[in-house]
């Protein structure tokens, strides 16, 4: 083989690969590891979930943490995820759990996810992507709860953190806008 044809046949390769990178979709920005149960159990816990309440999960997953909310409290509740794999294994769950009439999930980028409703937001998420979301979960109602899985939200500190098989679960309220409010970063 001649050195020329083993740089050409080098440089095709290279083209290839990079064209099927280039057409490959981005790997999520967060990797699915599950919220042991013992950690959902204390965030809804923390949560002080009531009648009426309406929980978000952005990142649900398996969707355990809206299936656990709905069957124990009785509640209304959401999951968000943006792989259909886990968004179907959700509906799955929900419907083994009997909850489908109270939990709903999407396959839904969590950014682009409608939060209004929300009196409950629970999160498995890294610190650099709840610090994204923090300006808009700023702007919930006053009183609503946001709830972390070993991950804070820079320097908003919780109000409540308590530490579950060596991880924290952090609990956040959102506080009431009054004249002297500022937000917390950008």
């Amino acid at each position: 083989m001649s050195f020329r044809f083993s740089i050409a046949a080098a440089a095709l390769l290279c083209a290839c690969a990079a064209n099927a990178a280039a057409n490959t979709p981005p790997p999520p920005e967060v990797l699915y590891f599950p919220t042991p149960q013992a950690a959902v159990d204390v965030m809804l816990e923390m949560a002080d979930l009531k009648d009426g309440d309406v929980l978000i999960d952005l990142g649900s997953g398996d969707g355990r943490i809206p299936i656990t909310a709905a069957k124990r409290y009785g509640i209304r509740a959401e999951g968000v995820d943006i792989n259909p794999e886990l968004v179907a294994k959700a509906n799955d769950n929900a419907a083994r759990a009997g909850v489908s009439d109270k939990v709903t999930f999407k396959e839904q980028d969590l950014f682009e996810t409608e939060l209004g409703d929300a009196t409950v937001i629970t999160l498995f998420l890294l610190t650099s992507i709840n610090l994204k979301l923090r300006p808009d979960l700023l702007k919930l109602a006053p009183g609503t709860r946001i709830l972390s899985y070993n991950f804070g939200m820079g320097e908003w500190k919780p109000d409540r953190t308590e530490i579950v098989e060596g991880r924290n679960v952090h609990l956040w309220v959102v506080p009431k806008k009054t004249p002297d409010f500022k937000p917390i970063g950008p």
